[in-house]
């Protein structure tokens, strides 16, 4: 009886297709970290928000008010002290200097058409929380935060715009290290955005000042007794 050998298998895909599902599986995994990490970044309010700047009804320069001419933030700004909203002026703190100054320049057509019809000047806001954030003005302010922690050096600006993201992650980095951003509640003007801590100079660098904030600042801490919460419902009420 004559045997013969058994015939070699036949397989319908070479050798290497074996691979693919490990090479797939790495792709989509991949693909997958990928797209969320692409998402955390460049949909994060530092990279969506940052940098708004929008076009106003009139070209109010902060640079000119709040810089050259040294008008504090509080004469237009009123509710800053007092209330969660630090709110947006009205017409008439407009017209206490402009039915005097520049009373006829067509760049305040605007605030003159509000100021006889009686309606509001129809200002874009620059800086917004979400709806489900609750933020008091009143409480940073009065415990020593500047304006410019969170604004900017506003009296820089020809047209304002955002420069902080203002996102929880932000708010949480100082609400756990307040000192570098604090200032003496009792003597210093929070609304003084060329302020320095004592002791520190305008020459002084960078690294610097900042040490040195941060000395200031722990003293504050300490003698305020400041304690920021960090739970999430001293913010999400």
């Amino acid at each position: 009886m004559t045997t013969h050998p058994a015939p070699e298998p036949r397989f319908i895909f070479p050798p290497w297709t074996n691979v693919l599902p490990a090479i797939s599986l790495v792709a989509v995994v991949g693909g997958l970290v990928g797209a969320i990490a692409g998402v955390w970044y460049y949909f994060s309010p530092r990279n969506t928000d940052v940098g708004y700047q929008p076009t106003q009804p009139v070209p109010y320069s902060h640079k000119l008010h709040a810089g050259d001419l040294g008008i504090d933030c509080r004469y237009c700004h009123v509710g800053v002290e007092r209330s969660p909203v630090a709110s947006v002026p009205p017409t008439q703190v407009c017209m206490n200097c402009h039915t005097q100054v520049k009373k006829d320049s067509p760049l305040l057509n605007a605030v003159r058409k509000s100021w006889a019809e009686g309606t509001p000047v129809p200002w874009k806001r620059v800086h917004k929380l979400g709806d489900y954030v609750y933020f008091d003005h009143s409480r940073h302010v009065t415990r020593g935060v500047g304006c410019v922690e969170c604004h900017g050096r506003v009296d820089e600006m020809i047209v304002v715009k955002q420069v902080e993201p203002l996102s929880m992650g932000w708010c949480l980095e100082c609400h756990r290290d307040p000192g570098p951003r604090l200032r003496d509640p009792q003597k210093d003007r929070v609304t003084d955005m060329a302020w320095l801590p004592p002791g520190a100079k305008v020459e002084d660098s960078d690294e610097t000042i900042a040490a040195k904030r941060a000395e200031f600042g722990k003293t504050i801490v300490e003698r305020e007794r400041i304690a920021p919460p960090t739970e999430c419902s001293r913010c999400h009420r």
